[in-house]
């Protein structure tokens, strides 16, 4: 398979995956030319299944197709069908096989069991185009080929990508309004006797209480705290004024020594003159 075509591919599976809620493994529905197709082109029928679709298939055949395939004779494609799982059409005679697929297919308009339909025949392919959310694979000679979406598909994941770009904004719960049901209660409320319902204050909110500064716990902190450090002055001052009489008490008799000693060194200087001049005399 070319790169540009896998790539278109893959684009296709993800809007039926995410618009169709499609989920792997893949259920494929196969009709008997199909089967009949690929096993005279020798064309490994569930390798190109997942080589297409580029995920995991789980290939699936009605009882209206088998039968169709058994009264072919074709062997090699009977046996290449009963590999396939058996999907029950509820028919209870061999119907036309196209018709056996659009019948479990296209419920009340729509493919509610998600499946992917591989078939030849082309009437039964523009039939299911008109369905959104079908997957159509076919085969083009030796080459297994997946249909472009179909106009509906297109359509309906379109119409799905607007609901959830908008769905949000028109919704009026989302929005915020308040439907008049809703208020009826209310008011029933508040005429049974009952008190009124308190409404709730709009405004900023308050701090966010970790980010503020706690608070200071009470008066009696600060008050010790000046006591003690009045006690600790009172107790400065005292300790101050002893230490100013301690030191002024010795330095007084240490003075008065002084004088005395200097007053005996000048007498004894002057007897000493005294004993010169006499002796000189």
């Amino acid at each position: 398979m070319r790169q540009k075509r896998a790539k278109a591919y893959k684009k296709q599976m993800n809007v039926y995956l995410h618009a169709f809620k499609f989920r792997e493994p893949f259920q494929l529905i196969v009709d008997n030319e199909m089967v009949i197709n690929c096993d005279q082109a020798s064309y490994d029928i569930i390798k190109g299944f997942n080589r297409t679709i580029q995920a995991e298939s789980k290939p699936m055949i009605t009882q209206c197709c088998i039968q169709a395939l058994y009264d072919t004779k074709n062997q090699r494609a009977i046996d290449t069908a009963k590999t396939f799982e058996r999907r029950r059409c509820n028919h209870r005679e061999a119907i036309d096989p196209h018709d056996c697929i659009e019948s479990i297919v296209n419920i009340k308009g729509e493919n509610k069991h998600r499946y992917v339909v591989a078939t030849q025949n082309l009437p039964l392919r523009k039939k299911l185009r008109k369905i959104p959310g079908i997957p159509l694979i076919f085969m083009n000679r030796s080459v297994m080929v997946m249909e472009p979406m179909s106009d509906a598909t297109a359509e309906y994941s379109r119409k799905y990508e607007e609901k959830k770009l908008t769905g949000g904004l028109n919704d009026a719960k989302r929005a915020g309004v308040i439907n008049k049901e809703e208020e009826k209660p209310k008011e029933d409320k508040q005429t049974d006797g009952g008190e009124p319902p308190k409404k709730k204050r709009k405004g900023p909110k308050g701090p966010n209480p970790l980010s503020v500064k706690k608070k200071k716990t009470g008066p009696t902190e600060p008050v010790k705290e000046e006591t003690k450090k009045s006690n600790r002055r009172r107790k400065h001052k005292k300790a101050s004024a002893n230490d100013e009489e301690a030191q002024d008490t010795p330095s007084t008799d240490k003075n008065e020594v002084r004088e005395k000693e200097a007053s005996q060194d000048v007498q004894e200087h002057s007897a000493e003159q005294r004993t010169e001049a006499d002796d000189t005399q």
